[in-house]
């Protein structure tokens, strides 16, 4: 397999042998047509060849597209999507209408003009072939095909020459042989080396065990049911109407969206709609670049990662927020409707952020509506909830609580819930105020002149305090171990 061609070499290569061959040309109408029309034939030729290989179609060639113009003439500014729409829909070869004169030409002026282009053709197809490095027996066959047909033109309007003499079978690549299997040692020692993967038993109580988020539960249980039955009913035979795994996730920060979402995943490969089960996690940032071509790139390699498993899109409203007039998410949002349709039996895409941005993101294309048709809302989290998630961090965490200081946070935590405003966070709240509270203790107990694992564990009501920027002057280390203050000078 030879190196790839870079996007430059390849319209370098392009515009010299068409720019070649158009000087060669002594018609100077027929030079200044071919000027105008060549660029579109290729183009079209470039369509058929990456269509007949058969192969998955890469950002990519998006790049390699565009570059197929000459000197002076518009250059493409195709997108991935309408690149893989062009691909799909190729018509099939047509013999260019230019291609008439040139034999009219060679008639009357006993030249060979005809048969050269046969050759410009296949050299030129054949490096649209080459892009990726291999020429594939699919894409040697058009080329053929089509360097044929027009051969039997010239041979049928009596021009001297024959077939032409290249051959594109003559540069079929040859693919690599597979590696050769690991040692069975090897292999049992890998399988040994992998954690077990959890059973959809456990990962059921692990939904359980999320705190809140009652309908959610339901919701994915429910899924997850039908999910299960439907693979039941394929079993059997049975027919199974077309059914939507992709879901849109409403609710504010710190809800739980991006753990529902990566049980889901698990929950997913564990019953065989996934091959892999991995969460990517991604928003705006991850799939938008700056400028027209890149944004396709950038987005389509976050799809190949998480094909087998979930992408999850977190603020994905933003895509279509219209932020500028360069603006790229909707290229981002095209590529992904492509990959959710090409992998739609391996890949499930999550889509969340507030409530009504989120209809609004789902409203602005078709393609979304029609493929995001299952909604799960994330309430806000109580002041109860979110001392239990604070209580849940500190055990998990080897923090203590002792009445004073559980009371305070309780206390805390439900009046932060009951002030909430429209920054409110959540469980992303009570996180930071967990972080502020350790960060408190840490300078507490470093100031202590004896420290036992108790006094490590302990978070005191005047660590929590101190965490809500409820201040209070610190005690003396001293005072603290129940020793009288020392005077100061």
């Amino acid at each position: 397999m030879k190196t790839p061609l870079s996007p430059a070499e390849v319209h370098k290569q392009y515009e010299e042998g068409v720019s070649a061959f158009i000087r060669a040309v002594p018609d100077a109408a027929l030079r200044v047509r071919l000027t105008h029309e060549l660029d579109a034939f290729f183009q079209s030729c470039a369509l058929g060849t990456w269509k007949a290989d058969g192969a998955a179609l890469t950002p990519g060639y998006v790049e390699y597209y565009n570059a197929i113009y000459l000197r002076g003439n518009p250059v493409p500014s195709i997108l991935y999507w309408e690149l893989g729409t062009s691909v799909t829909g190729y018509p099939g070869f047509k013999t260019p209408d230019f291609f008439g004169r040139m034999r009219a030409w060679d008639k009357v002026a006993n030249t060979g003009l005809a048969r050269r282009f046969v050759d410009l053709f296949t050299l030129m197809a054949l490096l649209f072939a080459a892009v990726d490095g291999v020429v594939s027996e699919g894409e040697a066959g058009f080329v053929n095909r089509c360097a044929d047909a027009l051969s039997a033109l010239c041979d049928k309007d009596g021009l001297e020459g024959g077939k032409a003499p290249l051959d594109a079978k003559d540069f079929v690549t040859s693919r690599p042989a597979p590696a050769a299997p690991a040692p069975a040692e090897e292999v049992q020692e890998e399988e040994e080396k992998k954690e077990p993967e959890p059973t959809l038993e456990e990962l059921m109580a692990q939904l359980d065990e999320l705190c809140g988020l009652d309908k959610v539960k339901a919701d994915v249980k429910s899924l997850v049911n039908l999910v299960k039955v439907r693979r039941l009913r394929e079993g059997e035979g049975l027919p199974v109407p077309p059914l939507s795994l992709h879901l849109v996730f409403l609710g504010n920060p710190g809800t739980g969206k991006t753990t529902v979402a990566r049980l889901l995943a698990k929950l997913y490969h564990a019953i065989g709609v996934l091959s892999k089960g991995q969460l990517v996690e991604v928003d705006r940032s991850g799939l938008v670049a700056g400028f027209v071509g890149q944004t396709a790139l950038k987005t389509q390699e976050v799809i190949t990662k998480a094909i087998g498993g979930v992408l999850f899109i977190d603020e994905a409203y933003a895509l279509t927020s219209h932020t500028g007039q360069n603006d790229f998410g909707q290229e981002a949002v095209e590529v992904l409707l492509k990959n959710m349709e090409d992998h739609r039996d391996d890949l499930i895409v999550i889509v969340a952020g507030y409530t009504d941005l989120m209809g609004e993101f789902i409203h602005s294309n078709p393609g979304l509506e029609s493929r995001f048709n299952k909604y799960f809302y994330f309430e806000d989290y109580d002041g109860g909830q979110m001392y239990q998630i604070f209580q849940s961090m500190c055990e998990k965490n080897g923090y203590t609580l002792d009445e004073a200081a559980g009371a305070y946070a309780k206390d805390f935590l439900d009046e932060m819930y009951e002030n909430r405003d429209e920054n409110f966070g959540n469980a992303r709240d009570v996180r930071n105020f967990f972080e502020r509270a350790v960060s408190c203790q840490s300078d507490r107990v470093a100031g202590l002149e004896t420290v036992d694992k108790a006094a490590l564990m302990a978070l005191t009501q005047a660590d929590l305090k101190r965490a809500a920027g409820d201040e209070e002057e610190p005690e003396s280390p001293a005072a603290q171990e129940g020793q009288p203050p020392v005077d100061k000078v």
